[in-house]
């Protein structure tokens, strides 16, 4: 489990296709405290570490992963940079919202503007999932725990202020962008007991 609250950005400094996408991430975590078979949430997506060193891990990515995120949609290259976190310890500060790593679908940036020193965000979900983001709910984006400002039909907005765009990978976003949505559980309980007879 994570929270959403970025904590590093690393970046992608190696990929390996041999069945499953391998990917070597450069991070500022001491990889002393990491061990194989961890979970870090890498752009939103849960990943288990199978391999470590000085400065970087590496992490094994399905076909299922690829298809459902914006590893396979967008495609990660050399270079590109990531949201980092680490799994939840018991008694860590709860900052953002419950978020599991699982994205449910990719979101594509529609429209970006400034309004004074923060920038307004325009995302466009799959229809299958708009129905479950709410003005004032929380999302996840690119692993970030964020919260919904507006929903039009399958467009909602998100604000950033200058100091998420500063310590995440939101400072780069531009319009055309795939972004990682997972949506918030609770949101989707309640759906789905709504939907019960």
């Amino acid at each position: 489990m994570f929270t959403g609250i970025i904590t590093d950005v690393g970046t992608v400094v190696g990929l390996e296709q041999a069945g499953d996408l391998r990917a070597r991430i450069q991070t500022r975590y001491d990889t002393a405290t990491i061990d194989i078979g961890a979970s870090i949430a890498s752009d939103g997506v849960c990943l288990t570490v199978v391999a470590i060193g000085d400065d970087w891990y590496d992490v094994q990515i399905s076909a299922e992963t690829l298809e459902k995120t914006n590893i396979g949609h967008d495609g990660w290259h050399v270079g590109k940079r990531l949201n980092l976190e680490r799994a939840l310890k018991v008694g860590d500060e709860l900052g953002g919202h419950i978020v599991s790593g699982h994205v449910d679908g990719v979101a594509e940036v529609v429209g970006m503007a400034d309004e004074g020193d923060s920038t307004r965000v325009t995302l466009r979900a799959p229809r299958a999932l708009a129905r479950f983001i709410a003005p004032k709910g929380s999302v996840a984006l690119n692993g970030t725990s964020l919260t919904v400002n507006e929903v039009e039909g399958c467009d909602f907005g998100i604000n950033f202020i200058p100091h998420t765009k500063d310590v995440t990978t939101w400072g780069d976003v531009a319009v055309g962008d795939q972004i990682n949505l997972e949506i918030d559980t609770l949101a989707r309980y309640v759906a789905r007991l709504a939907e019960m007879p």
